[in-house]
This record gives structure tokens, sequence and C-alpha cells, in this order.
């Protein structure tokens, strides 16, 4: 049974799984955020089939999902600095990139699993977000809602092709994955966090760290994406996967650093300092899994502390401190 996958942090977690569930994997990533080295298996291990290449190359992405019986979508350019700072080359990934991997899906009658984000709920300020609930984005010059829009659109195309052309694809809205070998680089919070304490630098938080958060640990969510590809009649629904402890930016940093032992502090720092003028940062986002734990058992056994300590041990391990 082959499958493909795009983006190498989740991807390389749902690579390992798959392997030590027998498969053959083939992945397609042009390694833009991410290195062939954390796909490495196990000793002893079947070794992936690895492309190197865009998802935005069409014809590509087509002769790689001919090849599979099941694709596993998570290629996107995330991270709240890159949206911010390379808009366009972003837009351009997210929408071209889904629209290539749908139709070839379509194309082919492949299964798909099609990973979205929390970040289309906008400022819906509700606690325990489900599926069905409102959109609310600012406003569409700041590019800070362009990433929530452009994964709004890979929805809309996906489930578009499940109605108009039968193509079985299901869509995973993800809360914050966090895990070992996800670089703060691109903005992810925790493994940011996670290198200024190790480094024994302040932890920057931007506003006043009132922002509140669900962390959900990788390895609890990459068998919640398979077990969902697999559960007959989802086509064309949404499903939250997340974790179930909100969490105040200000006190997560707190939170690191007593793991840590990080002797920093904390230093906040406005949103000017490194976004466009008038960036809006969601105050609340929380999900509600119920969806999923109905249909397939969601629920994550790992809480945030463990989620620090393993990001932790990961940038001890490969020495990503940064003095």
């Amino acid at each position: 049974m082959g499958i493909g996958v795009g983006d190498v942090d989740s991807g390389s977690h749902l690579t390992r799984f798959l392997i030590s569930e027998g498969h053959k994997v083939l992945i397609l990533d042009n390694f833009s955020t991410g290195s062939p080295k954390n796909v490495n298996s196990e000793s002893g291990s079947p070794v992936p089939e690895i492309v190197d290449g865009s998802v935005c190359d069409a014809e590509l992405v087509d002769r790689c999902t001919r090849e599979v019986d099941a694709v596993f979508h998570l290629a996107a350019a995330v991270g709240t600095f890159t949206i911010a700072r390379k808009t366009i080359e972003s837009l351009h990934t997210n929408l071209h990139g889904t629209e290539a991997v749908v139709e070839a899906a379509c194309r082919h009658r492949v299964p798909l699993l099609l990973s979205s984000t929390s970040e289309v709920y906008g400022l819906n300020p509700k606690t325990g977000l489900t599926e069905d609930d409102d959109r609310v984005l600012g406003s569409p010059p700041h590019s800070r809602w362009s990433y929530a829009e452009a994964k709004s659109v890979d929805e809309t195309i996906a489930h578009a092709h499940a109605v108009e052309h039968g193509l079985d694809v299901v869509i995973a809205r993800l809360f914050n994955t966090v895990g070992p070998g996800q670089s703060g680089e691109y903005g992810m919070v925790i493994p940011r966090f996670v290198r200024q304490a190790l480094a024994g630098e302040p932890l920057t938080v931007f506003g006043d760290g009132s922002q509140v958060r669900c962390f959900c640990h990788v390895l609890d969510v990459v068998p919640a994406l398979v077990a969902l590809l697999r559960e007959p009649g989802t086509r064309g629904q949404v499903f939250n996967v997340g974790g179930s402890e909100p969490v105040r930016i200000d006190q997560l940093a707190r939170r690191v650093n007593a793991i840590t032992g990080s002797p920093g502090g904390i230093v906040h720092v406005p949103y000017d300092a490194y976004f466009e003028p008038g960036y809006r940062d969601t105050p609340h986002r929380v999900p509600d899994c119920a969806k999923a734990r109905a249909r397939i058992g969601f629920r994550p056994t790992r809480d945030l502390d463990e989620i620090i300590r393993s990001v932790a041990a990961d940038q001890r391990a490969h020495a990503v401190i940064r003095s």
C-alpha cells in the first residue's frame, strides 16, 4: 500500500507511523522548512521513497499520485513569520499546491486526507469551536489573514470535488500541532520559546500574552489523521483535531522557563516590531473535538508539560541552541 505524504515536520512522524504498520511510503517535499534527515526511518525499517519537488508542480504531483493508494496532504507554507514576510509565495503554495493535489487525487480516484488549520476560525471568540462555527476574519489587505483565507479556499476546493466528482476526501483542522523536529524559526511558539529558554535568553511574548491556545502533540495527531482517512462515511467532512488544555501565552512562557530551568525570564514585544502595522492576533482559540472523539475515539494522551519536555529534549539532542 503506497501513501503520498507532504510536509517533512508532521510528515516525518506520519511516515514512521505508516512504516511501522507495514506500508510503503512516498514523500513529495521541497524541504523548504525541513530536512531529509527528519524522515530517516528506524534501523532495519523500510526506507521511504523521497521525491524532491514542489507540491505546486502539477505534473509531478500527478505522477506521484498515480503510484499510491492514498494521499496525506500536509504540505503548506506555515508559520506566522513566513506568512507575514512571504505572503505571495505562501498564497501560491497553499492555493495552487492544494489544487494540484486535489485534482490528482480526484483524477486517479485516490482517497485524500487534507490538513487544514484552526486559523480558518479567525477572530471567532467562542470557547469550544465546532466544525460548523462561523469564520470571523479581519480586513483582507492585512496579510495576517491570508493564511486563513487560503486554507479556507483549500477546504472549499476539496469539499466541492467531493460533492461534484465523488472525491473521497476528509479534512482535518489542526490546532497547534507540536513535537520533536519542529522549528521555531517560522514562528511556531513552543519551539521558539524552548530554543530561547535553552539559550538562556528572555522568551519573547507578543502583546500582553493574554492570547489563549491549545496544543497537541504530533504523536497524538498522527494516529488521528490515519484513522480519519480510514473511517467509512467521512467523505467531504471536517474534523477538529487538537488538545484540550487551554493556556495563556504568557503562562506558557513561564511553564517553558520552569521546565527547562531557564533564568532568561520573559519580555513582552509589540506586534509592530515583527509584523505589519495593525496586526491583530486571535485572542482565543480552543477546539471542541467531540466529533472526532465520537467518530474515531480521538483523545490526546500527552499533556502540555510533556509536549514542552519532548521539544526541549529534541532541541538538546540536535544542538539547535543559538547563542
